[in-house]
């Protein structure tokens, strides 16, 4: 239940972020928000992937600052290993280890 009422307040404050305009359709921003409330220590890489997949709303193939949401937005410092100021796939899995 808990999960549930964190996704859907970060629904909400997603929303009302300037960077939301950024991300395609609202329906690829709910799978991603859903998916990323989902996450746990014990997901695998293939949810990150697919999770990647999602907020790779312009397909670069990195994530930027703009395209980041939640924990990935809040810890994007840190899991841009490379200082590059965007995210790879392998960087993006860095979070599996932040969720523990």
């Amino acid at each position: 239940m808990k999960k549930i009422a964190l996704s859907i307040l970060l629904v909400g404050t997603m929303f009302s972020c300037n960077s939301i305009k950024n991300i395609g359709s609202s329906s690829s921003l709910q799978q991603a928000v859903t998916l990323l409330g989902s996450l746990s220590s014990n997901s695998t890489v293939q949810q990150v992937s697919s999770l990647f997949t999602l907020l790779d709303t312009n397909k670069d193939e990195v994530i930027g600052t703009t395209e980041a949401i939640g924990t990935i937005s809040e810890n994007f410092n840190i899991l841009d290993t490379d200082n590059s100021s965007n995210l790879n796939l392998t960087e993006l899995t860095g979070l599996l280890a932040l969720l523990k």
